[in-house]
């Protein structure tokens, strides 16, 4: 069995980092495809990564024909399947069904907060003052993160104690709330601190900042 995980440029890809995450806790190797946003190749590149044309995409082999999955959240879930020791969902059904509740409502919500403070992982941009629609985002995603903390978070840092799929779907809101400065405090703030300094987010880190770097993002 083998994966392979196409991701796009790691300055800007909040989806990639989803699935990237996930891969990561999964414990499974895989092999990086990388896709450059942004780029006179970007549509070809990704046309041959994804047959959707997006990033990010996982390719398994394991024995038939190659097949691919195209969606941040559907690799998730596969990961999950495939891989119950690395606990990528609660084990507990309410606390199971509370991840998955707001990792869909991240999957499919927060317009506003996407376009205003799209992810810019390696920079800082200060003075950004939210619309009211992005002012409501963010109160909400904070809620989240206390609720979760407070009723399921237990002696772990994370929204569920463990590393599970939820953080890796709140870990991109993470990067931007770090970029443009967005205020926390509290459970929510300590939430933000366990996620930047997790390792694997580090490590993309590191990817992103040499993007920046090198004028590639």
């Amino acid at each position: 069995m083998t994966y392979t995980l196409a991701v796009g440029t790691k300055n800007w890809s909040s989806w990639s980092l989803r699935a990237w995450l996930a891969m990561k806790a999964s414990g499974a190797a895989f092999t990086e495809q990388f896709v450059p946003l942004r780029a006179t190749e970007t549509s070809a590149a990704a046309s041959k990564a994804s047959p959707s044309g997006l990033v990010p995409a996982l390719t398994i082999t394991d024995g038939g024909a190659p097949y691919a999955i195209w969606d941040s959240l559907a690799i998730c879930e596969t990961l999950a399947e495939r891989h119950p020791e690395a606990r990528l969902w609660p084990e507990a059904p309410r606390a199971r069904a509370q991840a998955r509740a707001i990792s869909c409502e991240m999957h499919s919500g927060f317009v506003a907060l996407r376009q205003q403070m799209s992810m810019d992982f390696a920079r800082t941009i200060p003075d950004v003052v939210p619309t009211p629609e992005t002012a409501k985002a963010i109160t909400r995603i904070l809620s989240i993160w206390e609720t979760c903390r407070a009723s399921e978070g237990g002696d772990g840092p994370y929204l569920f104690g463990h590393f599970t799929i939820a953080d890796c779907f709140y870990a991109p809101v993470v990067s931007r709330f770090h970029t443009y400065g967005v205020a926390t405090g509290g459970a929510a703030e300590a939430y933000a601190s366990a996620i930047m300094s997790h390792p694997f987010m580090r490590e993309w880190g590191r990817a992103a900042a040499q993007e920046v770097a090198e004028g590639r993002a």
